[in-house]
């Protein structure tokens, strides 16, 4: 072996090599966690406004009926939790609905899975526990295809997918696409997510003590 060799392979294991790069990678790691964590502290605020506007828009369109909603937020209770948790889905916020101070029913944040990820909505039920509307809040949809469901696009009977909720309350059972619910063509996923959510939404408000 020549001295050359030899000569490499003693840098290469010498202590003081080993204690640089790993400094440097260190350093490395920390600068880049620093830029991550600067570029999350931007964003966030505009990110939780967006969703917000989007969320105040959701809770108006799901009451089109009342003159004046307004929208109490209220706790989310263990039992609330698992009757949506039971159905799929998982609860964000829960709201009261209320118009000119009387009690309207209420409105649920409320996330399920579609065939992308997570399908984020707001559903509205009356008083008597009837489905008032659906309102997608965001999704990662695949364009053209689930997006369909998230517009709220026509069924072949020309109701909006999303619509055809509207009235639907937990004495018609279990909501089921291909049974009591119909899909978009070729979005079939995201349609059962829709509907999970659904599902999820009215055995929240079934919880509501």
């Amino acid at each position: 072996m020549s001295s050359e060799v030899k000569t490499k392979e003693k840098i290469d294991m010498d202590p003081k090599y080993i204690i640089k790069l790993t400094v440097t990678l260190f350093i490395t790691c920390v600068i880049v966690a620093a830029a991550l964590g600067e570029v999350d502290n931007v964003t966030r605020g505009p990110i939780a406004a967006a969703n917000k506007a989007a969320t105040d828009a959701a809770l108006s369109s799901v009451f089109t009926d009342a003159s004046a909603p307004e929208f109490p937020e209220l706790e989310v209770t263990d039992a609330v939790s698992s009757a949506a948790a039971a159905a799929g889905a998982t609860v964000e916020n829960l709201y009261e609905a209320t118009d000119g101070g009387q009690t309207i029913g209420h409105a649920v944040k409320i996330v399920a899975s579609g065939s992308q990820g997570n399908i984020e909505m707001v559903v509205g039920v009356d008083a008597d526990g009837a489905v008032t509307g659906v309102s997608i809040v965001s999704n990662s949809e695949t364009s053209g295809i689930g997006s369909k469901v998230m517009n709220n696009d026509p069924l072949p009977s020309g109701t909006g997918v999303l619509d055809q909720f509207i009235g639907k309350s937990a004495a018609d059972g279990t909501l089921t696409v291909g049974s009591n619910v119909d899909a978009i063509s070729g979005a079939t996923v995201s349609s059962r997510g829709v509907t999970t959510g659904v599902n999820g939404a009215l055995a929240a408000v079934g919880a509501i003590g």
